[in-house]
């Protein structure tokens, strides 16, 4: 019997050897990344940070804003991709951007979803990809990159950057104002990824934490810092204009690889191959203008860095199944598709990258290994008379210098981790790390296996299928409101019957949306259309006098402001400004009001026409004609009667028309791409119309065009003046397009 376990010693000791080597490489390995990492750190503190100031937000809002695209694969997201949208909506301080979702033909469930979020938010636009689902998260990117150009076209636009994102994302507020900073500079930009924290026992969430503060803490850093290379962490990544016309060229119209299960990964060394510039960016920025925690951040370091939040898999089973992904992509594929180059520094990363389909065996036959040494040592201790086993198992000197090394070199990797996870977590999250060490190194070896396993069941590495993860969503409060078509609103209201909705939506008029449609024919009146529209918008409705409105507050809004979103200020209440608008205002549009206004703004619906002709009369660059003061003066000289004049006002403001709504019914102008032509010509001194036909958007023949349908569809005050045979003398201005 001593025979036998002084042979099970022997194989236990020839192991430990084996692994003690290879683990003493990746610890060495490790050991230069750390030396890099808090040299360059010093050198940065006393050389850089001495003589120049860190970039802060003042920066990132001086920047005008270009139009950003957000690309969301969603497979099977039902309940997530409307609460992505809802919180986007509500937290960025950003405005021209559009989210395009990237949905399956045979996912009716997450199209449903879409579709409603689509109706509640204007900048929000449904992908429905060619084949059914699941692909591959590649191959719904490119459906989703062939909208965008398709939509681009259409709007007559280019989006500046294309941001990836899943849909289970939670991004910080200034995380497109840091984009779009950069953008022109930089191709590839990556945010840090910084998991939720779960309950402390949830070991399998918590090690996902653990690696992520650490290695886009120090590891990606000092990459960035050796290399130039970074590799795309698949979510928080922006690529410039100049890199994705680069990749499309590359693959004849198709950005990503289809068949590769990490295509993030993938397109930062096709990149960096063609000399383009890519940066991780940790940017502290923690408070806002007034010196206070962003609101929503629930402890100082949440809200300290620019980064991406999501929960990450919590169970075994979904962890094994995403890291098997990751390997298979990273380190199987990834071999096959990027060789070694001539570059020692990429083929050094390479290296690290590709140790983990080893080192992750390791580590757990290590741990394993060290478990059976304890107990030959416990057997040895504490049952006297035996044969003493335990200096056969740690062999000569050598073999204790290189254990100690190991120890110290572990001892360096837990105060490492520990100190990065402390950082964005606390501390007490710092001090799970180590036990969580233990459990992470199980995670991967069980992931290290279905990857081989995988890899070995099919002909070639590039046909493993999209092993998809399942997503948690933060909870955000009240649920999303469905939006109700505005016929179907009126209808159950009693202010239209089936027949009239039918015939209106039979023969549209030319110009006109479907509510003014029916004001004009006079088959609701502006009233009834204001409470439907309120109701569709979930708020109030009232009637509203731009005219009684106090010059104090009509001064809260600049002209710009008020011009670009069609509002118009009506009351304080409390530190909340009220304003009027005719038609829905989305959350995006409601958010950026109350940052340019820099208080809280909530709004009403006003019957057609009373916001229009305030604006035209307070706030419009190129004054029109003074309808309200010719009726007060034909009512002064006595050609109409204070009832007559009422009556033709009523009926002059329920016709009044914005130029960008006939144009937009028209079709010239696309209503999704009409918020960052409305943003640019926020900086221009012309009028929209000329501003449009400089910009390319339309041409001179469809600016006359929409001009004079406007001014056929409204009613100027001469010519309703005319037709009442009122003989008073008024201005020969007629009504032009605000």
């Amino acid at each position: 019997m001593s025979n036998v376990f002084a042979a099970y010693v022997e194989v236990l000791r020839i192991l430990a050897v084996g692994l003690a080597i290879i683990i003493l490489i990746s610890g060495v390995d490790d050991l230069f990344i750390d030396v890099v990492y808090w040299a360059r750190r010093l050198w940065r503190a006393i050389m850089v940070y001495r003589v120049h100031d860190r970039m802060n937000d003042r920066e990132l809002k001086a920047m005008i804003e270009r139009p950003l695209a957000i690309m969301v694969p969603a497979w099977q997201e039902r309940g997530v991709i409307g609460k992505m949208a809802e919180l986007a909506a509500t937290t960025l301080d950003y405005e021209d951007y559009h989210v395009f979702v990237g949905t399956y033909p045979n996912d009716l469930e997450t199209q449903g979803e879409v579709d409603e979020v689509c109706a509640r938010f204007g900048n929000v636009h449904k992908v429905v990809c060619a084949r059914p689902g699941p692909t591959s998260k590649a191959d719904c990117l490119n459906n989703v990159v062939d909208a965008i150009l398709q939509f681009e076209a259409s709007a007559n636009m280019q989006f500046a950057g294309f941001i990836l994102h899943d849909a289970e994302d939670v991004v910080s507020e200034m995380e497109l104002r840091l984009f779009n900073f950069l953008v022109d500079r930089k191709d590839l930009i990556q945010l840090p990824v910084y998991p939720f924290e779960r309950r402390w026992f949830d070991f399998t969430s918590g090690h996902y934490i653990d690696e992520f503060a650490e290695i886009h803490g120090k590891d990606i850093l000092v990459r960035e810092a050796i290399a130039g290379q970074v590799p795309s962490a698949g979510v928080g990544t922006c690529f410039s204009r100049r890199a994705m016309m680069a990749l499309l060229a590359d693959g004849d119209g198709i950005a990503f690889d289809v068949q590769s299960l990490t295509e993030d990964y993938d397109i930062g060394f096709r990149l960096r191959a063609k000399g383009m510039s890519e940066i991780f960016v940790r940017m502290p920025i923690g408070q806002s203008s007034d010196g206070q925690p962003h609101e929503g951040a629930s402890r100082a370091h949440d809200a300290s860095v620019i980064c991406v939040r999501e929960y990450f898999p919590n169970t075994l089973h979904q962890a094994i199944r995403q890291k098997a992904r990751w390997i298979v992509g990273i380190v199987y594929q990834g071999f096959q598709t990027h060789r070694w180059t001539s570059d020692p520094r990429i083929n050094y990363f390479l290296w690290r990258d590709r140790k983990g389909g080893l080192v992750n065996f390791v580590s757990f036959l290590a741990t394993v290994t060290c478990l059976q040494g304890i107990g030959v040592w416990t057997y040895e201790k504490f049952v006297t008379g035996q044969y003493h086993y335990w200096p056969l198992l740690i062999g000569g000197w050598w073999f204790s210098l290189m254990l100690i090394a190991n120890f110290v070199l572990m001892a360096n990797r837990l105060f490492q981790r520990a100190f990065f996870v402390a950082c964005i977590y606390g501390i007490g999250e710092g001090l799970l790390s180590a036990p969580r060490l233990v459990w992470g190194n199980f995670v991967n070896f069980l992931a290290n296996w279905r990857a081989v396993g995988q890899v070995l069941r099919h002909d070639s590495v590039r046909r493993v299928a999209w092993d998809k993860t399942m997503h948690d969503f933060p909870v955000l409060g009240e649920a999303a409101r469905a939006r109700r078509p505005l016929g179907r609103i009126l209808v159950e209201q009693g202010s239209l019957t089936e027949e009239q909705l039918a015939a209106a939506l039979a023969h549209p008029q030319r110009g006109l949306k479907l509510g003014a449609a029916l004001v004009h024919a006079g088959v609701v009146n502006p009233h009834q259309l204001a409470w439907a529209v309120a109701e569709q918008s979930g708020v109030a409705w009232e009637t509203v006098d731009a005219f009684a409105v106090s010059p104090d507050i009509r001064s809260l809004v600049s002209a710009g402001v008020a011009l670009h979103y069609a509002v118009f200020p009506i009351r304080e209440d409390g530190r909340t400004l009220v304003v009027a608008s005719e038609s829905s205002l989305d959350p995006v549009a409601l958010a950026a009001l109350g940052r340019k206004l820099g208080r809280p703004v909530s709004y009403v619906i006003a019957p057609k026409g009373q916001v229009t002709v305030g604006l035209r009369h307070f706030y419009a660059r190129n004054k029109t004609e003074n309808a309200r003061g010719l009726l007060e003066t034909a009512v002064v000289d006595g050609e109409l009667s204070k009832a007559a004049a009422d009556a033709l006002w009523s009926e002059y403001v329920s016709r009044q028309l914005l130029f960008a709504d006939v144009l937009t019914s028209l079709g010239h102008l696309d209503v999704a791409a009409l918020r960052s032509v409305l943003l640019r010509h926020e900086r221009s001194p012309l009028g929209l119309g000329d501003f449009l036909v400089r910009e390319g958007i339309i041409s001179k023949e469809v600016l006359k065009e929409a001009l004079t349908l406007q001014a056929d569809l409204q009613s100027s005050m001469r010519a309703m003046f005319q037709r009442a045979g009122v003989k008073g003398i008024w201005s020969d201005v007629e009504a032009k397009a605000v």
